[in-house]
């Protein structure tokens, strides 16, 4: 039974993905990372060997230690954290039990090396509607939740993501971007290697409003009249994505937990 600095992979899993997630950590040692280099969902690497380094940057804030069996090193991490006013907790049965029960995990390989903050540099088109609201939110939950965005005039993009050394996005001819039918979206799931049903529907609605295929899904013409509707509210574009995160929140709270509630209203009956 996991003690109460413990939490399990149940527990984590549905925690996953939300902007009130804990900050993961992942201190499993270079040679279980080089077994498998996939990470828990915005797990950031730390060297527990160098934990006096970093340890102050966590305080105050909720965080879950992952090793590779949940055992000396994430528990000796976490306890030390907890000395510096961190409310940090174990996975119970670390990486290994995560993976074990069929947990996402982040295709490693696939996410851009970070700038000299530790995170992500991310560059695309100025004025978001959908998919340049969608890819953020991805990154952000689901890889690396310091992730900055850069959104600069369209024929700027090449030039500035060279410049800045920044990866970019939902353009043409780069990586990250539409295919065929599927929206740029769709691709960082399947580069990145997220895969949960939720996502999945997620993903078909903002396919949807992205590409004007309101008929695909029922949701999709609702989601894109809110999306355009944020457009008009804010014209500074990193305020627009801030607000717009609550949305693709909302979202995909229902595409995980609430595609089969209904809600109906009947009122009072009419005096005579």
């Amino acid at each position: 039974m996991p003690s109460n600095t413990e939490i399990t992979v149940t527990q984590l899993s549905r925690l996953i993905g939300l902007p009130t997630a804990p900050a993961l950590i992942d201190v499993r040692t270079a040679e279980d990372f080089a077994a498998d280099p996939r990470r828990i969902p915005a797990a950031r690497r730390r060297d527990a060997a160098t934990l006096a380094d970093w340890a102050a940057a966590y305080a105050g804030r909720d965080v879950v230690v992952v090793c590779q069996k949940g055992l000396k090193i994430s528990q000796g991490v976490a306890a030390w954290l907890r000395l510096e006013g961190v409310r940090a907790e174990t996975l119970d049965g670390g990486f290994e039990a995560w993976r074990a029960a069929g947990g996402m995990l982040v295709n490693t390989g696939a996410v851009p090396a970070p700038d000299s903050t530790g995170h992500t540099l991310w560059v695309t088109r100025a004025r978001p509607k959908v998919d340049r609201i969608a890819c953020p939110w991805l990154v952000r939950r689901f890889v690396d939740p310091g992730a900055r965005v850069l959104f600069v005039a369209p024929a700027e993009v090449p030039a500035v993501a060279e410049r800045f050394g920044a990866t970019p996005f939902d353009i043409d001819g780069v990586p990250f971007s539409h295919h065929d039918e599927r929206c740029t979206f769709d691709t960082m799931l399947e580069v990145f290697g997220l895969d949960s049903p939720a996502l999945a529907r997620l993903a078909l609605i903002v396919r949807a409003a992205d590409t004007d295929r309101l008929d695909l899904v029922p949701q999709a013409a609702g989601f894109l009249a809110a999306a355009l509707g944020l457009s008009r509210m804010y014209r500074d574009d990193l305020e627009q994505l801030e607000a717009g995160l609550l949305l693709y929140d909302a979202f995909y709270r229902w595409c995980r937990d609430a595609v089969d509630e209904t809600h109906t209203w009947v009122g009072a009956p009419a005096q005579a």
